[in-house]
């Protein structure tokens, strides 16, 4: 029963059979793989059973377990569901409940456990120290706990002040549990489906704020910020969490262990999160060639994104190459050195990579428009989801005439360079203006500093491949007979017939084991056993340089 209640085998089968599915993916994360065949079986047996209303009995239904997802388990993998032409998606555990594309989804949470009574004493008694509401906020793991917490909080607060109206506790609720292919990808907000069980919040009003974030949706009164409400995150410092640190970075935020069972504090890790950005953000500006990452191609919107984005790397006179390659680590990122910066098109849970062991940074689509818009700062204000940057950030061409900006990196003033007006030169220069175009290329003026003025330069991959040492294998076009062969290496590895010095070697050792055998004592027995493991030294290494 345990199992059928924490994987709503209930719930499952009536979302199949309301919608006549026969072709269902369940799609797992690798912590819940564990579970996949109890699943199956249970999800089978109550798709087998006759239901209360008789709808969808008889059916066959076809269940397909999917495991290693292409991109975040997070998201719903529609790629792979769709090597399997199913209807639909069940998917299980976290979640950042970004939009389908093309098909319908269902979403199945987990229950985490949690002391309901140990995490009401906390947040009460830590709330009557503050002088600000509460927003509460939570992961959807423990989204089965919130109705119970709300009546501990009440009953704990009546104990603590004797009143509730010093303490004025607020609850997210979950954005939804079915979701169905979204078409309107400009903004967040716009793809809900059949809300779970959770009622309106406490001061839900349709004249309100709406704010959304992680699966969750809550709204505020008119004249209130978020800036006046104390966070409260109940869960883990996992991905989730930190999208809310950095959206929400100017509110005061505290995390609530429910492993650990206990109130956590201190935030300065990650805060250090957002001094880490925005050195990425000034180091982007000085970016010459840029790769487009890939991220997703299932979230709603991606591909508006990346049309944007290579709108945005143009205007600023940069070049942009797009990459597919599923999940990206230092090894696969390290096969394109010519890229000084990666963007990284994914969902807000995935987007932001520790990019300290990459050869280059990786930054979000937010973190590209502070650097490529020329003339734009940042405020303090940190946008997660691409979908809201579609409509609330266009693409704005900047004037190249403007002045030289200043990179921090550097050291001094830099000057960009802009592909447009290499074009025009190249239409120009069989005509009057080629003469002037190479001579304000060739004069530059410069003041006393000689590096007071760096004169940006953009490259293609091509050009960077050809100024490389290596090029790979050399391919000899003009000669097309083939080369001789030669003969390689006989022996093994420990010693090849033809190393060098190897007969004197053999011979220095003979004389050694004549010594040990002619019984001149246990030292000439030590000096052949050190010999003998200097001579398999001295073959193994030689062998490692010479095929280097």
């Amino acid at each position: 029963m345990e199992l059928e209640s924490n994987y709503e085998i209930g719930l499952t089968a009536d979302f199949i059979r309301s919608r006549n599915f026969t072709r269902v993916a369940l799609q797992f994360p690798d912590e819940l793989l564990k579970d996949a065949t109890r699943v199956v079986k249970a999800l089978r047996d109550r798709l087998e059973s006759p239901s209360e209303s008789g709808s969808g009995d008889g059916k066959e239904v076809g269940l397909f377990v999917m495991a290693d997802t292409t991109y975040g388990s997070c998201c719903v993998d529609e790629v792979g569901a769709s090597h399997i032409n199913a209807d639909c998606v069940v998917h299980y555990g976290h979640t950042c409940l970004s939009p389908t594309s093309n098909l319908p989804a269902f979403f199945v949470f987990g229950k985490a456990p949690i002391s309901i009574s140990n995490c009401a004493e906390n947040l009460s008694t830590y709330a009557l120290t503050q002088g600000k509401h509460i927003m509460v906020l939570f992961g959807l793991e423990y989204s089965h706990a919130i109705e119970m917490i709300k009546e501990a909080l009440m009953l704990e607060s009546s104990k603590l002040s004797g009143s509730t109206s010093n303490l004025e506790f607020h609850f997210a609720e979950v954005m939804c549990s079915v979701m169905s292919p979204s078409k309107d990808c400009t903004t967040s907000n716009g793809y809900l489906g059949s809300v779970g069980s959770f009622t309106a919040n406490d001061f839900g009003k349709a004249t309100g704020t709406r704010y959304s974030i992680g699966g969750l949706v809550w709204n505020l009164p008119e004249g209130h910020r978020m800036e006046d409400y104390l966070l409260v995150w109940i869960g883990a410092d996992n991905s989730a969490f930190a999208n809310v640190v950095l959206t929400f970075n100017g509110c005061d935020i505290v995390r609530y262990d429910a492993v650990d069972n206990r109130l956590v504090t201190d935030l300065s890790q990650q805060r250090r999160i957002l001094k880490r950005r925005y050195y990425l953000v000034e180091k982007a500006k000085d970016s010459n060639i840029v790769g487009l990452l890939v991220g997703t191609l299932g979230v709603a919107g991606y591909l508006h994104m990346i049309r944007q984005m290579k709108e945005l790397i143009t205007a600023a006179g940069k070049k942009a190459y797009t990459l597919v390659m599923g999940r990206p680590n230092p090894a696969k990122l390290a096969n394109f050195p010519e890229c000084d910066v990666f963007i990284y098109v994914s969902c807000a849970q995935t987007a932001l990579l520790d990019s300290k062991e990459f050869l280059a940074p990786v930054i979000t689509p937010f973190e590209a428009m502070l650097a490529f818009n020329r003339g734009s700062q940042w405020t303090g204000a940190y946008v997660m989801e691409f979908r809201d940057l579609i409509s609330s950030s266009p693409v704005e061409v900047r004037n190249q005439s403007e002045e030289a900006r200043f990179s921090f990196l550097q050291g001094g003033y830099v000057e960009d360079f802009d592909l447009k007006e290499t074009e025009d030169a190249k239409e120009d220069e069989d005509g009057a203006l080629a003469l002037a175009y190479a001579t304000e290329k060739a004069l530059q003026v410069r003041d006393k500093h000689p590096n007071s003025l760096i004169k940006g330069t953009a490259k293609s991959g091509a050009e960077f491949f050809a100024a490389r040492s290596y090029h790979g294998l050399e391919m000899h076009g003009n000669d097309s007979s083939p080369e001789p062969y030669l003969i390689g290496r006989a022996g093994k590895a420990s010693g090849y017939e033809d190393e060098k010095g190897k007969e004197n070697f053999d011979q220095d050792l003979s004389k050694v084991q004549d010594t040990s055998i002619s019984g001149q004592g246990s030292l000439a027995t030590a000096v052949y056993l050190q010999v003998d493991r200097l001579k398999r030294f001295v073959r193994f290494h030689y062998c490692s340089i010479s095929r280097q």
